[in-house]
């Protein structure tokens, strides 16, 4: 009897001890440095709250070999904090990380990450991530602020302010990828790669060539309740360079588009606001990927100032964007094929769509077109423009841009900075056929002589130079 009794008291003692184990496995430990952090990253089932503060990370940081971490999918990186584990959540609620500007040559000529992800279903949230530094602070090879790779990560309530590139303030004019007239060293904010990443309620202040939020080689991304402002600045404005001596001047105002830098126009400093590439390389629970992007979905966000709004033309499957409004950007939203559901744009520096290509077919948009609160710039000419096929269009809002001779345009010439003269033709000029447009406002509508049998209704005048056209004014 006093057996069994002492065998229930162990059997208690026993299980009371696993409870008490199991249930402080995921109790938040709070860490008070970087230092005390790092060894944090690459556990599971953790909960990591970093003291509320300012941290720095600094040149004389990686003189003395600290932050030496590294990965390599495709090409070398430097990271600076890597997340390697699962399951775990990090809490940076109150902190600010400073990285000073000059740390993204300070590793030699290799691509610097400040953050990347490359475990699963971790959440990091609430921190605020500020490179200190000038401008012009250029990475030697590349940086990007933040990379997501893993599976069902999730970034939340950041607040980020991207610095340091080269060069800064033209734009794409003097090269991006491949041959430049200007050779550059960019700097991007945020690529989300992996499987069922998501960023969320977060805000970006860019100052870098570079594109904000961006994807390669992701799968089921979801960009929700994200605000990004870039910098623009008018061809005008660099044209006034001439006899400075600035890298512009330099080469004559030759852009890489094979003519010098044309008047009346407004660029972004950066590139894009929301971009999604058909190819890149990811790494998921160690296995290598070489891919597009598939499936994107861009819910609630705001971007201002960039080269796009939100531009996924490039993903396959389901492209789903609701909710997103594109403020003073050179282009508001171009998806190729997909759904824009209630969204917003200005045509202040350009349109609030455009299409991609010629081959652009199934496209679906409800546009609410916005009054600008700026003086207008639109180079192009261009409320919107449209080409390929299948589409259903729904244009609504604000038409006071029409007294400065703006209009929407259907197939044709698109007046683009980067498509004058001849360059690049295979995006410009395109055919438009079989879709129906419906516009709300009083903009004119130009149907081009590359157009045929496109249907609807326009409020705004409607010029007719194609074919088998049936749209009612």
């Amino acid at each position: 009897m006093w057996t069994e009794k002492i065998i229930s008291v162990t059997k208690l003692g026993v299980v009371g001890f696993l409870f008490l184990l199991f249930s402080n496995s995921n109790a938040q430990v709070t860490v008070h440095s970087l230092s005390e952090l790092i060894p944090y990253l690459d556990d599971d089932n953790v909960d990591v709250k970093l003291a509320p503060g300012v941290y720095s990370i600094t040149v004389k940081d990686v003189e003395n070999g600290l932050y030496q971490q590294e990965t390599k999918i495709k090409n070398l990186s430097k990271v600076l904090l890597l997340f390697e584990g699962n399951k775990s959540t990090y809490d940076f609620t109150g902190v600010t990380l400073n990285i000073e500007t000059k740390v993204f040559a300070a590793f030699g000529n290799v691509e610097v990450y400040e953050i990347q992800i490359l475990g699963n279903s971790n959440v990091l949230k609430n921190l605020t991530l500020v490179d200190v530094g000038s401008v012009y602070d250029s990475p030697t090879r590349r940086a990007c602020n933040i990379v997501m790779d893993g599976a069902h990560n999730r970034i939340e309530g950041f607040n980020v302010t991207t610095k340091g590139s080269y060069p800064y303030g033209y734009g794409d004019a003097f090269g991006k990828g491949g041959a430049t007239v200007i050779p550059h060293q960019k700097h991007s904010a945020c690529l989300i790669r992996g499987e069922s990443n998501h960023l969320k309620n977060s805000s970006f202040i860019h100052r870098s060539y570079g594109h904000c939020i961006f994807m390669q080689a992701a799968s089921n991304p979801l960009i929700e309740g994200c605000y990004v402002e870039g910098e623009m600045r008018s061809t005008d404005d660099i044209l006034a360079e001439k006899g400075t001596g600035t890298p512009a001047d330099k080469v004559d105002f030759m852009t890489v588009w094979g003519y010098k830098l044309p008047a009346g126009y407004m660029l972004s400093t950066g590139e894009a606001g929301i971009r999604a590439y058909n190819a890149g390389e990811t790494s998921i629970d160690g296995k290598f990927y070489a891919r597009g992007t598939s499936n994107p979905t861009v819910l609630n966000c705001t971007v201002k100032y960039m080269r796009t709004g939100v531009t996924i033309a490039h993903a396959t499957g389901k492209k789903y964007v609701e909710g997103c409004t594109a403020i003073a950007c050179e282009n508001g939203f171009s998806l190729g094929s997909g759904d824009v559901v209630n969204c917003r744009a200005d045509c202040t520096y350009g349109p609030v769509y455009t299409s991609t290509y010629e081959t652009d077919e199934n496209y679906n948009a409800d546009i609410t077109i916005l009054a600008s609160s700026l003086p207008y710039m639109n180079g192009s000419g261009s409320v919107a423009y449209i080409g390929g096929s299948g589409h259903n269009i729904l244009l609504r809002g604000s038409d006071e841009g029409a007294k400065l001779g703006l209009k929407i345009k259907v197939g044709g010439d698109k007046n683009n900075i980067r498509l004058l003269h001849g360059n690049l033709p295979d995006q410009n000029n395109f055919k438009a056929s079989n879709f129906e447009i419906q516009n709300l406002t009083h903009y004119p509508l130009l149907l081009s002589e590359k157009s045929t049998e496109v249907s609807g209704q326009s409020l705004g005048v409607v010029t007719d130079l194609g074919k088998k056209n049936k749209v009612n004014n």
